[in-house]
């Protein structure tokens, strides 16, 4: 569940007040070792630890493990912060591996520029992909040139949205540019965003890139624009970005789908680690970023596996891989339901 809110709108303490408010509406239907919460959209690490300090007051015990993305100081894990664009990027080194791309000609855009987009679009900028759009709730900007990752994070961290970063050379709001007085002073302006031009989040899902990564919400990629986008490839960051209706159209296309249960799994995976940390002790970042790379190649591999087998799109092979999954862990478990009382 989750609450019709937005948080830019509430003090620093209204937003305390009603995450402690939450938990103990749902305080009887989690626990360590029955439904452990993990950070999504609007929340952070303080924000998961006022939540944890609370089931912690109802219970009347330490109990880190209840919730996941917490701050380390109260069991949080190295390396969650940044944990599902990890995951999403080790996704597109594998399908670099297989495709032979050179990453300095692969164009990537990334809708949705909060903690998931950021950290794919800095890691891949850091390896030579030429980020050329990203945008938030706002809008974004677009450059074919490539955009300075590092600078426009920067910039967006402290103007909050990226459309503040813009430039348009004549009045600039970008914090590397000019003399700060919003007058760009300089011919050749030498800001992030200069050359760009400012974007709808609409038309980035529609520009012609290597690979587009929705990272934003769901239900972005619809029946009504699906045959419109210009990738080659989609890797899923957010949950539910395409609908049902849409994956068709990608798939007549050639486009392929990275589907979200795959390519945003590093989240969840991290959260798993701090829940075993929180058991066992913390791990250093080597150790956490080195197994959820192993996790997200094996998971990698499976899908791709299932794909090749059997001749579906992605997405259909990630179900079958979790529903064989499934069916063999109910038959190791025996017939026990045929031939007991179900209320036993």
């Amino acid at each position: 569940g989750g609450i019709a809110v937005d948080p830019h709108r509430l003090s620093r303490l209204e937003l305390e007040r009603m995450s402690r408010a939450f938990i103990r509406e749902i305080a009887d239907v989690i626990g360590p070792d029955r439904d452990v919460p993990a950070p999504d959209v609007y929340t952070n690490p303080i924000i998961m630890g006022w939540m944890m300090d609370e089931y912690s007051r109802i219970r009347r015990e330490r109990c880190p493990a209840v919730i996941t993305g917490k701050p380390i100081p109260l069991g949080g894990s190295l390396g969650r912060d940044d944990a599902t664009g990890r995951g999403a990027y080790h996704c597109i080194k594998e399908l670099e591996k297989r495709r032979k791309w050179n990453p300095a000609e692969t164009t990537v855009a990334v809708q949705g520029f909060g903690n998931a987009g950021q950290s794919v679009a800095s890691l891949l900028a850091a390896d030579g992909y030429r980020v050329v759009a990203v945008s938030d709730v706002r809008g974004g900007i677009f450059n074919s040139r490539g955009l300075d990752i590092p600078a426009v994070i920067e910039s967006k961290n402290r103007r909050e949205f990226v459309e503040d970063v813009y430039c348009g050379r004549s009045v600039c709001q970008c914090s590397h540019c000019g003399d700060g007085s919003g007058e760009c002073g300089c011919d050749d302006c030498e800001c992030p965003a200069c050359g760009a031009e400012a974007v709808t989040n609409e038309k980035l899902l529609e520009l012609k890139v290597d690979i587009l990564i929705p990272a934003a919400i769901e239900n972005q990629i619809t029946v009504e624009n699906a045959g419109r986008i210009d990738a080659k490839y989609v890797v899923e960051i957010a949950n539910g970005p395409t609908t049902a209706e849409a994956d068709p159209i990608l798939n007549e296309k050639g486009v392929v789908v990275v589907p979200d249960i795959l390519a945003n799994a590093g989240g969840v995976t991290v959260s798993y680690f701090e829940w075993l940390q929180n058991r066992s002790g913390p791990w250093p970042l080597s150790a956490v970023q080195n197994r959820l790379e192993a996790m997200m190649v094996t998971a990698f591999e499976a899908v791709e596996s299932m794909a090749e087998e059997h001749s579906v799109d992605w997405r259909t092979a990630a179900y079958g891989v979790a529903l064989s999954r499934l069916q063999e862990a109910i038959e190791c478990r025996g017939t026990r339901t045929f031939f007991s009382r179900h209320d036993d």
